[in-house]
């Protein structure tokens, strides 16, 4: 870590709150035109844990996160933040309350710089009136420098400073993939969702993006939810993982247990397992 604890990590500081589940999905299902995406999935996340989602293409895993993200809306059961439900709530009061997400496929401003496109994360904790920022008064130059020092910190944690003046369509692939996530961090999140954060990297590139995640969950103390297909990140890092197959879940545990569970070696490989 190139930053100290004692400036990114405080603006992190959480309040002590009483709830059982910091996220709970209960009994989620949703369905489009009769297919089922989602049957009766159940799971929940607790304060700095990083939970894990995993499961063949189709499985459902993109479709509990639009849920999450509220883009979705369940037909049955309910989603959890903090106790209170959250079920059509939309997806920028959803953000404000302390979720955000990276996507699969990039989703920066490509002419931007760095630096620009992480600060464009702040806006969701943005005070002051769209009025005083036009007209640039005191408190609008405060609020920007104070955000534009935020995404500095981001940009030393995620050690991206060499890039931060680079528009990132000059950048390579995986520096753009640490981008996004300075972006979302950018936010205050409690919850970070991560869609296939290492997905067409190289192994050097998602060693490191594997050891800032956990950077960020040990200095920031920011819960997760991770999707990915690479198996041996997921059972390296996250505390417990659940597998989906065909929108059900079919295996919640800590990575050795599932591993191990009949029912998930039959979804990856497509076999039964000989008999002992």
């Amino acid at each position: 870590m190139t930053i100290p604890r004692s400036t990114l990590q405080a603006e992190f500081e959480r309040t002590v709150e009483e709830y059982e589940h910091l996220l709970e999905f209960d009994d989620v299902s949703l369905s489009f035109a009769g297919v089922t995406a989602l049957d009766e999935v159940s799971f929940s996340v607790d304060d700095n844990e990083l939970f894990a989602m995993i499961g063949p293409n189709g499985a459902g895993k993109t479709s509990a996160f639009n849920c999450l993200n509220g883009v979705y809306k369940p037909q049955e059961g309910d989603i959890r933040w903090k106790g209170e439900s959250i079920l059509g709530t939309r997806p920028d009061q959803i953000a404000e309350l302390g979720i955000a997400r990276t996507f699969q496929n990039i989703e920066l401003f490509p002419h931007m710089t760095v630096l620009e496109n992480i600060t464009l994360g702040r806006h969701i904790r943005t005070d002051t009136p769209w009025w005083n920022g036009a007209l640039w008064l005191g408190a609008a130059r405060a609020e920007e420098m104070a955000n534009r020092a935020f995404a500095e910190d981001l940009i030393d944690l995620l050690e991206i400073e060499q890039w931060r003046a680079y528009p990132v369509a000059l950048l390579p692939y995986g520096i753009q993939k640490r981008v996004e996530l300075g972006r979302a961090l950018a936010m205050e999140p409690e919850l970070l969702l991560l869609d296939e954060p290492v997905a067409g990297m190289n192994l050097e590139e998602t060693e490191d993006m594997a050891r800032f995640i956990l950077d960020i969950r040990e200095e920031l103390g920011i819960s997760m939810i991770l999707v990915d297909h690479d198996m041996g990140l997921v059972m390296d890092i996250a505390d417990r993982v659940m597998v989906l197959d065909f929108g059900r879940v079919i295996a919640t545990g800590v990575p050795t247990e599932v591993q191990r569970h009949p029912d998930v070696i039959r979804a990856y490989l497509g076999a039964e397992l000989e008999s002992e």
